[in-house]
């Protein structure tokens, strides 16, 4: 990990952390909404012939609840909850770890696809991840987490309150990682409507999925090459347009999706399809180690975790908050770091000689190296920067033949070294 993570450090001020609490109905009636409903939501309006006079709301489940509170609860919360094993403590798998932070420095990036064999850790280090998040703003309440700053992050909600000048209660929150499982209905997924609140009370209600939990957060799918078809079209929607629509009972309902997309998977139960590939913003493989002490190392390890999880997380608290500092330094810095015309230039070179599809790779390349520059401290980007993250963003994105055997990363930075040389 020194490798690439550098010496740089900051201190983090400690803030408060909101949660969601109870449930809060905002109903929007026909009289008053209506016409906001279809500015922002394309809905059908119920005023037309044969249409029941319904009235929509969104059930929200978040309120604000006190500092005291939310520290008890907390403690409370963190007590309870299933231990997570530290990312510092994962021994090797370099690529896979840096990957993962160079996402969570900058979410434009887009992803990343792990693939690789089984019991290699791929789940593990992802769940890990969980610790290192950053806190985000978002506005209190708010099923979507949006963001107060950024009209393509708000909510319908969020933005009917700013265009009447109302104020809008903040507050801090870290990230949210929502595990996508392999049995989820698309309804679960997009979110629905909630038939017996539209019986019982004459409201159609919607109901937000984990689509609009992970808005501005991570959303995570194990074993994605065994998703189906119609839910990974889903994803590609969302991922692409960075929002998603809801069409139930005659009603049309859109809420901001954007969020970074990592999933992992073991290439001998199936390939994954180029439109999906082509989606995620890097791409990691990961192979079994294969050093005897490595391997012994990791099996104590683990071990350890096993036998007192919260003894073996105090030990490693120390990297942990140095990492989450790095983390929070490079977002930080990361608009002023800068990228040189004539490397530019060179990255899309190399894009273009491997006839790589589109211009994904010469952006995500970009972004990336920009990421690790920031998370090594520095400013200005440099060669080396680029060689470590450049095959992590094309390998994915070349065409396939059949017949060539070599790896396509090596392939990559083959003619990388021939393009910068």
């Amino acid at each position: 990990m020194a490798g690439f993570l550098g010496t740089s450090s900051a201190t983090a001020a400690s803030r408060p952390i909101y949660s969601p609490s109870k449930s809060l109905i905002h109903s929007l009636s026909p009289t008053s909404g209506q016409s906001r409903g279809r500015k922002f939501y394309g809905g059908a309006d119920p005023r037309k012939k044969g249409r029941s006079q319904f009235r929509i709301c969104i059930t929200n489940v978040a309120t604000e609840i006190s500092p005291a509170q939310e520290k008890a609860r907390k403690i409370a919360s963190m007590e309870s909850q299933r231990p997570v094993y530290p990312f510092a403590a994962i021994v090797g798998q370099d690529e896979m770890k840096l990957c993962l932070l160079l996402n969570v420095i900058d979410p434009k990036i887009g992803g990343v696809m792990i693939m690789g064999d089984r019991g290699t850790g791929k789940s593990t280090t992802v769940r890990s991840l969980v610790d290192l998040l950053p806190e985000i703003t978002v506005v209190s309440g708010d099923p979507f987490n949006s963001d107060p700053e950024d009209p393509e992050s708000m909510g319908m909600e969020v933005r009917e309150k700013i265009v009447k000048g109302e104020e809008l209660p903040v507050v801090l929150t870290k990230i949210t990682m929502v595990d996508l499982p392999l049995g989820a209905t698309e309804d679960r997924v997009c979110g629905t409507i909630d038939i017996e609140k539209a019986l019982t009370e004459g409201v159609k209600a919607f109901e937000p999925g984990l689509l609009a939990k992970a808005n501005r957060g991570i959303l995570y799918v194990d074993e994605v090459n065994l998703l189906d078809d119609h839910l990974v079209d889903v994803l590609l929607d969302s991922a692409a347009s960075g929002w998603n629509t809801v069409e139930r009972e005659g009603i049309s309902i859109s809420h901001p999706a954007r969020f970074i997309l990592i999933g992992s998977g073991n290439p001998e139960e199936g390939e994954l399809r180029p439109q999906l590939l082509d989606r995620f913003g890097m791409h990691a493989q990961v192979g079994t180690v294969r050093d005897a002490e490595l391997r012994v190392k990791i099996v104590e390890e683990r071990a350890r975790f096993d036998r007192n999880p919260k003894e073996f997380r105090e030990s490693y608290k120390a990297e942990q908050e140095k990492l989450q500092q790095q983390i929070a330094l490079a977002r930080n810095c990361l608009p002023a770091v800068n990228i040189d015309h004539e490397l530019r230039v060179k990255i899309s070179k190399v894009c273009a000689e491997l006839n790589v599809d589109g211009l994904r790779g010469d952006i995500v390349t970009n972004r990336a190296a920009k990421a690790l520059a920031a998370l090594k401290g520095r400013g200005e980007v440099t060669t080396e920067d680029i060689a470590t993250v450049i095959p992590n963003c094309l390998r994915h994105r070349l065409r396939k033949d059949p017949l060539e055997s070599i790896d396509s990363g090596l392939l990559v930075i083959e003619k990388f070294y021939e393009v910068f040389a």
